[in-house]
This record gives structure tokens, C-alpha cells and sequence, in this order.
């Protein structure tokens, strides 16, 4: 009796499609590394990372005088301070023939307003900023007040008193409120409001050059 061959067993056939599988992941990977490498790079950040490594490290400052101007002058009028005040403002009309009871009018306005101060930067000049490296020197212009104003939903008439003969006159609050607006703006000037709009603007100003990677700041005002 003729013994039994042994049975082959099916060879599987060859994994093509897992590998063409890996093949198309691997190259999707390498795609998509290349272009974000080539963002990176394209956007200066990564470039100027592998300087700063190249140079063992330090954060290479790349800005030009003409740059840095135009940065600043970006901000255009700076606001740095904002002046609130509450005050009784009176104003009153008077005859010249009959006293005030019969012929008077007065008016007292509990006014609210506000001064906004800061520095103009469109006025700064190519010859006001000086960049050596990590340094940079500033002469910024003088601070000025922007707007003075009367906030009319916190503004009222506390009282009025109108002669018994006279009616009141129209354009006596206008001018009362006139007269505010210029009142506010001198107790703004008196209370320093210019020193704080120089000194918060100096202070924003550190805190962009710091930024843009300045090391040594130096501010002055003209």
C-alpha cells in the first residue's frame, strides 16, 4: 500500500495591498511635514529660531529704524488716560431794571464728563527713534488732550429758578454746559492729567518694544 503524500498547506498570498497601504500613510506624513516645515520657515518665526540656534541660542533682532517707526506710528493717537469728573456748574441771567426774583433766571447742572489724554504717535519722526542691536532710544511727542466732553445720560438740571415777569431762556443751559466742558478740562490739567497720559504711554510703548525684543528701552518726550 502505497503510503499518503503529505498534504501542502495554501501559501498565503503576499501582503501588496498592506503595503501599498503604508506606503500611501507614510507619504501623507511626509507631505504634511514638509509644508508645515515650509510655513514655519515662510513666516520668519522658524527662521529666525535656526539663526537664533545657529548662534548658540540667542533670539536674533532683526528691525530696522524705518521699521520700528512704523510700528509706532501704527498706534497712531494713543489714549492713556482717561479723566472723569462730577461738578455743579451754575449760570444765571439778570435784568438790569428789576431784581431777580421778578425778572431773573438761573440754572444749576449737575454735569458728569470726561477728558481722554495720550500721545498723538502720528507725529513721530524717523529722527525721534535711534535702534543700535537690542537697544532702542525714543523721543516721543508732547501728550495733549484728544476730547473733552459732557456725558448727556449723566448730566441733569439739579434746579432752576425763573423770575415771576421772564420765561426761561433757551439757550441759558447750552451755554451752561459750554462752560463745563471748559471747567472739566481745566480741573483735568490742574489734577496732572498730561503727566499721567506721558507716564501710561511710556509704559505701553516698554511693553511693545519688549515685545517686538528690545532689551534696553529708553523713552523721552520732546
Amino acid at each position: 500500500m502505497t503510503p499518503a503524500s503529505p498534504i501542502a498547506e495554501p501559501v498565503p498570498p503576499p501582503r501588496r495591498r498592506s503595503h501599498w497601504l503604508l506606503a500611501m500613510l507614510a507619504g501623507a506624513i511626509l507631505a504634511v511635514l514638509s509644508t508645515g516645515s515650509a510655513v514655519w520657515l515662510s513666516t520668519g518665526l522658524g527662521l529666525l529660531r535656526l539663526m537664533g540656534l545657529a548662534r548658540g541660542g540667542a533670539t536674533l533682532i532683526n528691525f530696522s529704524q524705518p521699521t520700528v517707526v512704523r510700528q509706532i506710528q501704527q498706534l497712531q493717537r494713543l489714549e492713556s488716560v482717561n479723566y472723569t469728573m462730577d461738578k455743579i456748574i451754575s449760570g444765571e441771567r439778570e435784568n438790569a431794571y428789576f431784581p431777580k426774583f421778578l425778572a431773573g433766571d438761573r440754572l444749576l447742572l449737575v454735569v458728569h464728563g470726561e477728558v481722554i489724554g495720550g500721545i498723538d504717535l502720528a507725529k513721530l519722526q524717523p529722527s525721534d527713534v535711534s535702534v543700535t542691536g537690542r537697544s532702542i532710544s525714543l523721543r516721543i511727542p508732547p501728550a495733549e488732550i484728544f476730547t473733552t466732553r459732557i456725558d448727556n445720560s449723566k448730566t441733569r438740571v439739579y434746579s432752576r429758578d425763573t423770575g415771576l415777569f421772564t420765561s426761561p431762556d433757551p439757550n441759558l443751559e447750552s451755554e451752561v454746559r459750554e462752560a463745563a466742558e471748559h471747567q472739566l478740562q481745566q480741573a483735568a490739567l490742574q489734577d496732572g492729567v498730561l503727566n499721567t497720559a506721558t507716564q501710561n504711554a511710556q509704559s505701553t510703548l516698554t511693553t511693545l518694544l519688549k515685545g517686538l525684543g528690545f532689551d534696553h528701552i529708553e523713552i523721552h518726550t520732546q
